[in-house]
């Protein structure tokens, strides 16, 4: 996808451009200072290895100041298959939003494809939120007024596509407030791609909890 054009921050290898957006549409960065600083540390973020993150361009209408990153998760072996994929926005309004409770607010999407004996887990919708609000609450990414869904859902091919194997595909949407007037944009960033990890079945880096509920590796996105 082409990369909105704006400074670059660096953070992403071989890729123009930071996926954000000062409002204005003009020449210059008009943004404030801390939605410069969230974007910044967003950029220099590192995630495991299996995590590539590519700035794209932001929605314009949600907030006065956007960044948008997309994610795909790969096996550890093979760079080339995919596991999961997402989505993560950062949307600041200095006179905050109704519902926000804040002046800033994430917005994400992950998915990931899954096995059918998993996909048929009634515990799997609360188990993956848990994944969500642990892995924030490990990295210290304090959040107000969390919001989601997790989504379940089933493709069955005929005619032409009838040589298609039946796909299971898991979806969570979620969005939060990050704590404070200037949020460790970072810790928010790594904990989402975290749970995008767990989506995909890899096991915990060394160092992380042993206790996590995981999914076996799969299958990513077709």
């Amino acid at each position: 996808m082409t990369a909105a054009r704006a400074a670059k921050t660096g953070g992403f290898d071989g890729v123009e451009g930071t996926g954000g957006t000062g409002g204005s549409g003009g020449g210059g960065d008009t943004s404030p200072p801390p939605f410069r600083a969230a974007v910044t540390a967003l950029g220099e973020t590192r995630p495991r290895p299996e995590v590539r993150l590519s700035p794209l361009p932001p929605p314009r209408r949600l907030a006065p100041f956007t960044f948008a990153l997309e994610a795909t998760v790969s096996e550890p072996e093979d760079a080339a298959v995919e596991l999961a994929d997402g989505r993560f926005v950062l949307l600041h309004d200095p006179q905050g939003q109704e519902g926000w409770r804040g002046t800033f607010r994430v917005v994400t999407l992950a998915r990931a494809e899954l096995e059918p004996e998993i996909a048929g887990d009634p515990l799997l919708p609360e188990v993956t939120w848990s994944w969500l609000t642990g892995a924030l609450e490990a990295r210290g990414a304090g959040y107000t007024e969390p919001s989601g869904t997790v989504t379940r859902s089933s493709s069955a091919f005929f005619g032409g596509l009838a040589e298609r194997a039946a796909e299971e595909v898991l979806e969570i949407r979620a969005s939060w407030t990050p704590d404070g007037t200037t949020p460790d944009a970072a810790a928010h960033l790594t904990a989402w791609c975290e749970l995008l990890c767990q989506c995909a079945g890899l096991p915990p880096e060394t160092g992380e909890g042993s206790s996590v509920v995981q999914l076996p590796q799969r299958r990513g996105p077709r």
